[in-house]
């Protein structure tokens, strides 16, 4: 039985996404649904064909997912980022304009954790004088 997808793990924030890219149609199926009736919107579904768009396959690939915890920006990012790194894996010459579009770099930025003393990360109780 041989493998025609390529894979890729993509990561943001507290959601991971595990992509599967086959050759298809240029569908995306999140979770087992459509990636549009997963996300509802229009913004969610758009950055998901990013990557798609830098490489120019368009329609080349189906895109077959599955993402879990974080909020639904946070998994459309990880999908973004899976989709980017099995497309290098799939053509190792599109890592140039994927990197220069910034999908290969994973974005650090996480929520702070809160600290003692504090009501949040950053927000203090009430100062008084007295």
């Amino acid at each position: 039985m041989s493998t025609n997808y390529v894979y890729g793990t993509g990561r943001r924030k507290e959601a991971t996404a595990r992509v599967r890219l086959l050759p298809g149609d240029g569908s995306i199926v999140v979770n087992g649904k459509d990636a549009a009736d997963y996300f509802g919107g229009t913004a969610g579904l758009a950055q998901l064909r990013v990557p798609f768009r830098v490489t120019e396959t368009e329609g080349r690939y189906s895109a077959s997912v599955l993402v879990a915890g974080g909020g639904f920006s946070g998994q459309a990012g990880a999908i973004r980022h899976g989709i980017a790194r099995a497309l290098v894996s799939a053509h190792p010459d599109s890592r140039g304009a994927l990197r220069a579009a910034g999908m290969l770099t994973r974005d650090p930025r996480a929520k702070e954790r809160k600290k003692y003393g504090l009501k949040r990360a950053r927000k203090a109780p009430q100062y008084t004088k007295r």
